[in-house]
């Protein structure tokens, strides 16, 4: 059936972890009959750097350290002061969640970087960004397939009952295949990895994660040409921002690769902007139901496969308020409805 889920990030301070885990568990578990509530660990992001996903996916590199620096978050021969602190945040939201998800069974979706948007983001301890080391991005990979490994079970361990969904987010990876990232001095770019190398550093992470009874999904953000190096991968779903994919949601290359990606039993998780509302009407949800469902049809899908869709709201450019992000999920529900309706004329 049709499903709703969401990245992870959502408004709130230190006294609102409890509260916006508990939220998302119930306003998923009141869909309408016929949609699947795919609930998400949260990330209280406004808590400061340590809660941000680079620093928490960080944390769960094997055997590495981190610390905070003047360019972001950087690898360390010890835990700093701010890692220490994004510890405890995770520990937190982790020990919130055996709380709030207590008797919970069903899929429980996590978010973390993924490996080639982390050695993007991430600084070698006295050099450049990770990506930048041939050697030091491959042992940044072994290292997040070992942590996430961990990271499911604990997920697991803090809800018995969970099957668990890792994200990977990798909005970066069209900028790595290219090119295009500056180096630390910024004057010259990183050399752009091929399409085959992008395949072999997804894999190991994938196939840890698939090695621990979970299931993956790679979030591509609007960067398409990323979906053959994550299905040769083996992810079980390609996560894409449709609005930025082409006008109107339409890029007959990009529907190309996702048509032979669902012929290969890999899902659509389809990342859908905020409801335009109207003072009279209340929010426009035809015209996220069309931004799915047009060019589906366009591309020759049959109309039966839109059950399998997913559909989460895109990353907000600005943090909203936490009735933005509850009455986004109340509107994606019943866009999935309405999509579950079509795949069954």
């Amino acid at each position: 059936m049709t499903a709703v889920s969401g990245h992870g990030p959502w408004p709130g301070g230190e006294r609102d972890v409890l509260e916006a885990q508990q939220t998302v568990l119930g306003d998923l578990a009141d869909l309408p009959t016929g949609v699947e509530p795919i609930p998400f660990l949260v990330q209280l992001t406004g808590r400061g750097p340590g809660a941000g996903a680079t620093a928490r996916t960080s944390l769960l590199l094997a055997e590495h350290t981190v610390e905070l620096g003047p360019h972001g978050w950087k690898l360390a021969d010890h835990d700093g002061v701010d890692a220490r602190r994004a510890r405890s945040l995770l520990a937190e939201d982790l020990a919130t969640l055996a709380i709030a998800g207590h008797g919970y069974t069903g899929p429980l979706a996590v978010e973390v970087t993924g490996p080639w948007t982390l050695a993007a983001e991430l600084w070698s301890a006295r050099g450049d960004r990770v990506l930048a080391d041939v050697g030091g991005r491959a042992a940044l990979t072994e290292a997040l397939a070992v942590g996430l490994a961990d990271h499911v079970a604990q997920v697991r361990d803090q809800v018995p009952g969970a099957d668990v969904v890792v994200q990977l987010a990798e909005p970066l990876l069209g900028q790595v295949h290219a090119g295009v990232l500056p180096t630390f001095s910024g004057y010259s770019r990183i050399r752009g990895v091929p399409g085959p190398e992008i395949v072999e550093g997804l894999r190991p992470v994938v196939e840890a994660v698939h090695d621990a009874g979970a299931t993956v999904v790679v979030h591509l953000g609007g960067t398409w040409v990323g979906i053959p190096p994550v299905v040769l991968a083996g992810a079980d779903a390609i996560g894409l921002d449709l609005a930025d994919v082409g006008p109107e949601g339409w890029n007959e290359r990009a529907w190309e690769l996702v048509a032979r990606a669902t012929e290969r039993k890999v899902g659509l998780w389809a990342g859908l902007p905020p409801a335009t509302v109207s003072q009279c009407a209340g929010p426009e949800l035809g015209g996220l139901v069309r931004l799915v469902a047009e060019p589906w049809r366009r591309i020759g899908l049959p109309a039966a496969g839109l059950e399998s869709v997913t559909v989460l709201a895109a990353p907000r450019r600005t943090p909203g308020s936490v009735d933005d992000h509850r009455a986004g999920l109340a509107n994606l529900g019943r866009v999935a409805e309405a999509l579950a309706e079509r795949a069954a004329d």
